[in-house]
Order: structure tokens, then sequence, then C-alpha cells
């Protein structure tokens, strides 16, 4: 049987090791240590001046501390972009608020700024504003930044921008993660880089990143016990997972790099196929780290599915996955509001994910493009 290929998997540079026997060797293997911070300041030297970050154990960690510290809390609404992972969308419930779903427009597949306006002012005709907005930078794709703030700033609802598959990614030049209020970052085992599970809040305020760590950290209060005036978090990333990390920010514009040629890759080979497009950005203004490449079938005018794709690669041990399933269409959220028509929709049943790792070797690369061939 072949090696199997996977969609995204993790890809070391070398170096992480060093790191990670730093911290034996110092006896760092505390939660906390030089890793940490050394990594929070490679992240913040990558994302720009005037960016503050805080390590933490997950980007479902960080999003959940964005909306704690936005003051989200039981009985408030979240507008929440429905084409995304349920990790977007979980923290929300964490806090005993509600999830209001807002549909993708079809340029970048992200939240839609006509439906979000429409929604907006649709829960405060109900006598609810939305305490907050997340907004999902997918598949690496930046969002409608100008639209979406624009947005925010009329009605005074600030943004979590959700920048999980966007590390490396810019709108017009500026570094996604940074729009927001609060960003938040992934380093899951497929993402771009990897700490084998991390995460990162990101926010311009100093002050913000403190009571981020503080919160994270079980809420200790400054005393020689221990003292708690309100609830904490375990969630700080550990100093041997920063080791890793530190090694990944290494070569982090390589993956890119190397993410974007398998992007060229696959627009190669549909280049002249009828009713395959692949997803791509909308103008330079939106720079894509491409984290995953992606594909949508038009059902009109090719007599095969994104499902007989998915199969046929599989025969040969090659992994494949449709797109995001819309969170309102999940059985967990079936009676959350909903703004939009079908655009999610129609992504979800007419698109697909192909294998888009920064490892990827020639030959495995010409594994793939024998079993497309069939459907090109």
């Amino acid at each position: 049987m072949s090696n199997r290929i996977y969609l995204s998997s993790p890809h070391m540079g070398g170096t992480e090791q060093k790191y990670v026997q730093e911290a034996f060797d110092t006896n760092w293997i505390a939660p906390l240590g030089p890793n940490v911070s050394g990594f929070e300041q490679a992240i913040e030297t990558y994302l720009g001046a005037g960016n503050h970050v805080a390590a933490l154990s997950s980007g479902t960690a960080a999003i959940h501390m964005a909306l704690i510290l936005l003051g989200v809390s039981e009985g408030d609404e979240v507008l929440c972009q429905t084409f995304t992972f349920s990790a977007s969308a979980n923290p929300i419930v964490y806090q005993g608020a509600t999830p209001v779903f807002i549909d993708s427009e079809s340029t970048t597949w992200n939240i839609c700024p006509t439906h979000l306006e429409t929604a907006i002012k649709d829960r405060i005709a109900q006598g609810t504003k939305p305490k907050a907005i997340i907004a999902v930078h997918l598949y690496g794709m930046p969002y409608q930044v100008e639209a979406i703030h624009k947005i925010s700033e009329t009605y005074g609802i600030p943004i979590i921008e959700d920048s999980a598959e966007a590390l490396g990614s810019t709108y017009k030049g500026t570094a996604c993660g940074t729009f927001g209020k609060i960003g938040i970052l992934s380093f899951n085992g497929n993402k771009i880089i990897t700490t084998s599970g991390g995460g990162a809040l990101v926010t311009n305020d100093a002050k913000v990143k403190e009571r981020a760590i503080y919160l994270a950290t079980q809420a200790r209060d400054e005393a020689p016990h221990y003292q708690h005036s309100t609830i904490g978090y375990n969630y700080r990333l550990s100093n041997i997972c920063a080791g890793i990390g530190r090694g990944q920010m290494e070569v982090l514009d390589d993956h890119i790099v190397l993410r974007r040629e398998m992007h060229a890759f696959y627009k190669n080979m549909f280049s002249k196929s009828a009713g395959i497009t692949v997803f791509e950005a909308p103008s330079t203004d939106y720079f894509s780290n491409h984290w995953l490449s992606c594909i949508t079938l038009d059902a009109e005018t090719v007599d095969f599915s994104t499902e007989d794709i998915r199969n046929a690669l599989a025969e040969d041990e090659i992994e494949s996955r449709p797109l995001w399933k819309p969170m309102h269409l999940q059985p967990v959220f079936k009676d959350a509001p909903y703004y939009g028509n079908k655009i999610a929709e129609n992504l979800f049943h007419n698109g697909l994910c192909l294998p888009s790792g920064s490892n990827l070797s020639a030959s495995e690369k010409q594994r793939i493009a024998s079993k497309l061939k069939r459907f090109v």
C-alpha cells in the first residue's frame, strides 16, 4: 500500500529540537519558561510593531479569552461567520451567549458585509445589540477587511479576528491577525506552523495581553499564597510546545512559499478544465498563505461530484476533505439565528480541499496529479 498523503501534515524545519532540548537541559519543563516569551517575541516581530502576543494552549482558548476580555456573558449575542470550523463558535456557548450566524460572500468565502449589517439592524430592533463579531480569514484568505470593519465602527461592535488559518496572510500589506480588537492564531498540528497544539491571542494593547495572561494562568492574585478574586483558566502554552514554535517560526516564510506553490500546482492542473475552479484571491490587495488549496465544481458543467473526487483520491491513500459544513447546518446549532442565502451551503456541497502540505514531495505531487487527471 502507498504511504498516505495527508491534507496538511506537520512540517518540521530542523531547529525545533534545539529549543526543546534547551528546555530539558535547563529543567524548564514547567508550563512557563524562556521558550514561551521567546515564541511570543518572534510572533510579535513577525506581525509588526505595536502588536502584543499571549501564547495559549489552543486557538479555541484564544477565542474564549477574547470573548471574556470583551465582556461577553450569559444572555449576550455574538455574530459569527457560519462558514468556519466549530472552534470559532463553540466558545460563544462556553460563555452562555448565543451565536448568530452570518452567511459568506462569494469572493473571499468569508463573512458577508450585507448580511452582517442586516443581522445587526435586526438584532437591535429586537432589543439585543450583539456584543462582538467573530470574522474568519478562511483557508488563509483575508476577509473584506474595510467593509467589515466599517460596519464594526458604525455600530460600535468589536471584532474578534479569527486568523487561525491565516498566519502569514496579509491585506494591503498588513498582517492578518492585527486588524481586530483582538486577533487569534492557531498552531494545531495541521496549521501552516505547529506547536503540536497551541494558539495565541493578539492585541495592540499591552494591558489586554497582561489581563489575558492573568486569566489564562488561573487568575492568581499577587500574594504569597494562592488567592483568586475571579475565575481563571489553565490556558497557557507550555515551554516545551513553545520551543517547537520557536523553531517553526524560523521556517514560516518558507512554508508560505511552498503552500502557495501547491496552489499554483492546482491552478496549472485545472487551468483548462471547464467546471472546476480553484479558489484564489479576488485582487492583489489580498495575499493568502493558501493554507489549504480548494476547488469548487459547477454541477451544471461537470458530470462528477466532489465526493467522486474524494473517493478516487482515497483509493490511493490521498486525503482530501469537503469544505466546512456551515455552523447553522450543524445539529448542535440548529436553533441559532441565521442571516443569509445559500452561499456557504453551496460551497459546502460543491467544494473540496486538496492536499496542500508544504512538505509534499515531487513523487507525491505526481500521485495526486495522476488521480486527478481522470476528472480534468
